[in-house]
């Protein structure tokens, strides 16, 4: 993959920051989107514009695959395509919070090639390529060696812990946290402030698609709830859920859900 990728994302997601702090805590529109789809602002938008007209104009050649915008079937028949949430936790930007970031990745044949996520309210980037590591903000990062669940702290909404979704009736003993972003949540894991992550419902390939990239290349693992690795740009861009952590964690999850 050239290098050049990795350095495309970073910089646009950087300056999706810029834009998006412009209307952060500045009475921005909001709208909400049918069938209970979530919120969108204007600063969305405008970002989301940015991201397609800079990074379609340097990659001509790439398909194009975002939260907000209109989906085409054309990526379909492209060998690499741009998967990108232009803000990641919407809900936490219009609350004024500061989890919420943009998301962007390359995708080449559902296999994630390289990956930028900036969080604009923490100065932090995070950053991976395929097969070259990951990093934040220029460092290297590894995720958890966590042998047990026992006390591990996992990221995870609290309907994840609901019998249903577990062999025993009951999640293991671990210490349940949130963050809103999803995408930031897979990258607290790739640099070990937290040991794992879940995620049990459909998941949009826009909110993981980077984040998977960088807990895989700090030595983590990442599949859907069922333990099979995810593949990107399909169809309809939707996995199987989310579980991400340390290799260890990651197992031992995979074996406690349905």
């Amino acid at each position: 993959m050239p290098e050049s990728d990795l350095s495309l994302l970073i910089d646009a997601a950087e300056e999706a920051g810029r834009i998006a702090n412009r209307y952060f805590q500045n009475d921005v529109k909001v709208w909400h989107k049918p069938d209970e789809a979530g919120p969108v602002t204007g600063a969305d938008l405008a970002v989301d514009d940015m991201l397609r007209k800079g990074l379609t104009s340097a990659r001509p050649d790439y398909g194009w695959l975002s939260e907000e915008t209109t989906d085409s079937r054309e990526r379909l028949a492209q060998d690499r395509v741009f998967v990108v949430d232009p803000i990641d936790g919407t809900r936490a930007f219009i609350d004024g919070g500061r989890d919420w970031g943009h998301s962007l990745a390359v995708v080449e044949k559902g296999v994630v090639l390289a990956a930028a996520v900036h969080l604009p309210q923490r100065n932090v980037t995070y950053a991976a390529a395929l097969g070259r590591g990951a990093t934040r903000n220029g460092l290297p990062i590894v995720a958890s060696r966590r042998a047990s669940l026992d006390a591990a702290q996992v990221l995870a909404t609290r309907p994840n812990l609901e019998p249903q979704h577990w062999r025993a009736a009951a999640p293991p003993p671990f210490h349940r946290a949130f963050r809103s972003s999803l995408a930031f949540r897979l990258c607290l894991v790739a640099e070990g402030r937290f040991d794992a992550m879940l995620t049990l419902r459909p998941t949009w390939e826009w909110d993981v698609a980077a984040g998977s990239l960088i807990v895989a290349e700090a030595s983590g693992a990442v599949s859907d709830r069922l333990g099979s690795h995810p593949l990107f740009n399909n169809p309809h861009p939707q996995i199987n859920g989310m579980v991400a952590g340390g290799k260890v964690l990651h197992e031992q999850l995979i074996d406690a859900l349905f």
